[in-house]
């Protein structure tokens, strides 16, 4: 590392919670877009902090994903574990080739045909909530079977193994625990085992789903390795349940917990619900570290921000502190489900920009819309201090959600 600072912070950094990235971010984007820090990891990083240098860094093909995987790469602090044959660690056109075979299932047309199955789903989970009494955990019953149900109807994969994989998604995205036998590491084998598994019962009878066309492609055209199949498919699974029922479950107990006016505000016209989702995805915290979880090093020598990046060097990219800059969204710290200008950064930008965006979207904007139309007068069970979260992951998970119904 080359430049100084007054002040070198350790990322992640402290305070992050589910309803604003850690109030240090403010201050260091008055210092510059792009500030060097310490990591938890051991080593130095650069840390982007604002939007524009935030969206150019995640869109730089000289900041690799590829080279934070290869044997001897620094460990940075706040990453998730990876392999080198997930896509998530790829780069150019080995990222490419597995984007491309799958992109054809994640079309906005496919996507958007899908809708009356997702709202069948979300309906169905609903039905089964109605005439409880008592306290009902959302999160077993709602937030987490809903996306669950939906992403496995897309690839194909039975409930029994989905809900091992829920069983085990948390271990798998433990930050900064890479030893032999962490339980990330345990969580990414046992993901992988059940995979591997279905792959060999999709191989045998095939059906009409996208696990299914990924197996023809392996066989038929060798355009993936085994190896490659069977993580690009439990990837799939991960990406398309967890972050979206993390999301859904902390966007609700925002709503309910601090912004009962905006709720009841949707109940009223859920024509609102579209934008007010994009708001949600911005405002409401996803990710633990305020980064995706995914660092980057340098391939070469470059410039961002007006600092001088060498070749080697770690980027973080604090996204959730860029969908705060005041640069781009007027009264960044406020939510406005009313909000116009909205170009957040929650689904990442460049090649790695997420898959399942519009999946994700119609997801979110079923479950709203079918929590303030069957329960208008949700509300916690508990005080918002005693709902229980998991602790050490790369997102703000929500360990259980106890809520009223009064439908």
């Amino acid at each position: 590392m080359t430049d100084e600072v007054q002040e070198t912070p350790t990322f992640p950094l402290a305070g992050s919670s589910y309803r604003c990235p850690a109030p240090q971010y403010a201050r260091l984007r008055e210092q510059g877009p792009v500030v060097r820090v310490h990591t938890e990891g051991g080593v130095d990083a650069w840390l982007v902090t604002a939007y524009e240098e935030a969206r150019q860094a995640l869109a730089d093909p000289r900041l690799s994903r590829a080279e934070t995987v290869k044997p001897g790469a620094p460990r940075i602090g706040g990453a998730m574990t990876s392999s080198p044959d997930m896509i998530i660690s790829m780069d150019g056109a080995e990222h490419a080739r597995l984007r491309r075979l799958a992109a054809g299932a994640f079309t906005a047309r496919r996507i958007e045909a899908m809708r009356p199955g997702i709202r069948r789903i979300a309906d169905g989970l609903l039905d089964g909530l109605a005439g409880e009494t008592g306290t009902v955990d959302l999160v077993e019953r709602f937030t987490v079977p809903m996306p669950l149900t939906v992403i496995g109807e897309l690839l194909g994969v039975p409930m029994r193994v989905l809900r091992l994989f829920a069983d085990n998604a948390r271990d798998f995205v433990t930050v900064d625990d890479q030893s032999e036998n962490s339980d990330s590491v345990n969580g990414m084998a046992k993901l992988y085992e059940y995979m591997t598994e279905v792959v060999a019962e999709k191989r045998a009878h095939p059906t009409q789903d996208l696990l299914s066309d990924l197996v023809r492609a392996r066989d038929s055209g060798d355009r993936l390795s085994e190896q490659e199949l069977v993580t690009f498919a439990f990837t799939l699974i991960g990406a398309g349940f967890d972050t979206t029922a993390n999301q859904l479950a902390s966007s609700v107990l925002a709503l309910i917990a601090h912004h009962r006016d905006q709720w009841r505000w949707l109940a009223e016209d859920r024509t609102r619900i579209p934008r007010a989702v994009e708001e949600l995805l911005r405002h409401v915290n996803l990710f633990s570290t305020d980064s995706a979880g995914n660092p980057r090093i340098a391939a070469e020598d470059l410039e961002l921000g007006g600092v001088r990046i060498a070749k080697g060097d770690a980027v973080v990219v604090a996204i959730s502190a860029a969908n705060r800059d005041a640069a781009v969204f007027a009264d960044p710290d406020r939510m406005d489900l009313a909000r116009e200008h909205n170009p957040h950064l929650s689904f990442g930008h460049g090649m790695h920009l997420c898959l399942g965006k519009q999946l994700t979207r119609i997801e979110l904007e079923i479950a709203i819309d079918g929590l303030v139309r069957r329960f208008p007068d949700l509300e916690l069970a508990v005080p918002e201090s005693e709902v229980p979260w998991h602790l050490g992951g790369i997102n703000h998970a929500l360990h259980t959600l106890p809520v009223l119904l009064k439908p």
